[in-house]
């Protein structure tokens, strides 16, 4: 199943309310007992669980996430094999929000020219597919969030190790 160029571009809402909408959302969210662990020197994932997607970071290997919305993600070790790994970061500029179409191109835009770099090859030559979490208006206008997740795979072959280079 080929993943979409915007897989889960209303990912960030539902977190941005469980930050800024109290505490009947956040109960659902992390679990004590599933939270990932990271280095405290690399900030690499060292033990997977969930993180808040907010917390992602260039580098950062998760499995399958097919929840339209979502509060946090499952990562893990890049050693073990994922769905997916976070391979750009871009900030959108400081302005009003400027709609939803307007986020996902932009969304778009910014993975597809960090694409080829990353990956070593034209995302047109790749059998690698992009895809990314977005800002939503929500997000946007109460809690000043710019940060698209540019994240990367190959449909329905899970990876080990980076994919930065790979050439394919």
């Amino acid at each position: 199943m080929p993943v979409p160029r915007r897989l889960l571009p209303a990912a960030v809402a539902l977190a941005a309310a469980a930050l800024l909408g109290g505490c009947a959302q956040v109960g659902t969210a992390l679990e004590a007992d599933d939270t990932a662990t990271r280095d405290t020197d690399s900030g690499e994932v060292t033990a997977g669980g969930r993180i808040d997607v907010f917390a992602l970071s260039v580098g950062d290997c998760l499995d399958d996430q097919s929840e339209e919305q979502v509060y946090d993600v499952p990562v893990v070790p890049c050693s073990e094999p994922h769905a997916y790994e976070v391979f750009h970061e871009a900030v959108l500029p400081d302005a009003a929000w400027p709609g939803e179409e307007s986020v996902w191109a932009a969304a778009d835009e910014a993975c597809y020219a960090a694409f080829s770099d990353f990956v070593g090859l034209p995302y047109e030559e790749s059998v690698l597919e992009f895809t990314s979490y977005t800002p939503t208006q929500v997000s946007w206008e109460e809690g000043g969030d710019r940060v698209v997740s540019c994240i990367i795979g190959e449909p329905g072959v899970p990876s080990t190790g980076s994919l930065a280079g790979a050439a394919r």
